[in-house]
């Protein structure tokens, strides 16, 4: 079963499924999907999809968002960046394109439908699972509500689950006027992630 992970990536690494699909978007972009995992991970972040500046690096979250979660996580990047304790894996693994007035797409629902079971049937020893955004709480959790209401509602996952809200600058006004985010869940966050890797 061990060995079968690192084809499964292969594999997904090498998925055009959705070429025709993004060279149809503005951007008229090909499919470069990013699979950030080893099978001993402990830690899982559940994003979106990869942006642009995703796209060129072959990287997750090599952006301002990825600087703003680290500093919300409390983790450097080399700790971040490690696949054997942390695994990456968005809703969609490419760059879905922006729209025509330059919006970003939704991730293809065709990417989780086709990849994501066999994923995370292949992560044993996920201790910890962070669902940052909207698309990845309503497929792990089946959450009913928006992004502000399924994060207020924190308690109910911890200490094994975590939603948070995108990292992305957008959504500064949002954590001005929720200080709880950042006096609450953040604290218990970042102690049961450095339990999780220190473990």
């Amino acid at each position: 079963m061990a060995g079968a992970f690192p084809e499964l990536v292969a594999r997904i690494r090498a998925c055009r499924l959705c070429a025709e699909r993004f060279a149809a978007t503005a951007t008229a972009h090909h499919p470069r999907p990013v699979v950030w995992a080893a099978r001993e991970a402990r830690v899982l972040i559940a994003g979106q999809a990869p942006g642009a500046r995703v796209h060129e690096s072959g990287r997750p979250f090599t952006d301002a968002s990825g600087k703003r979660l680290r500093g919300w996580l409390g983790i450097d990047r080399q700790t971040f960046y490690d696949r054997a304790r942390v695994a990456i894996l968005p809703m969609a693994f490419c760059f879905p394109g922006y729209d025509g007035r330059g919006a970003d797409l939704p991730p293809p629902a065709c990417c989780a439908r086709t990849w994501r079971a066999q994923l995370l049937a292949g992560l044993p020893d996920i201790r910890l699972t962070l669902l940052v955004g909207g698309h990845a709480q309503k497929w792990h959790l089946e959450a009913p509500g928006g992004v502000g209401e399924t994060v207020r509602a924190w308690r109910r996952h911890a200490p094994s689950v975590f939603p948070l809200p995108h990292p992305s600058w957008r959504n500064t006004a949002w954590l001005k006027q929720n200080p709880w985010f950042e006096a609450e869940l953040l604290p218990e966050l970042r102690a049961r992630l450095q339990d999780v890797l220190n473990d």
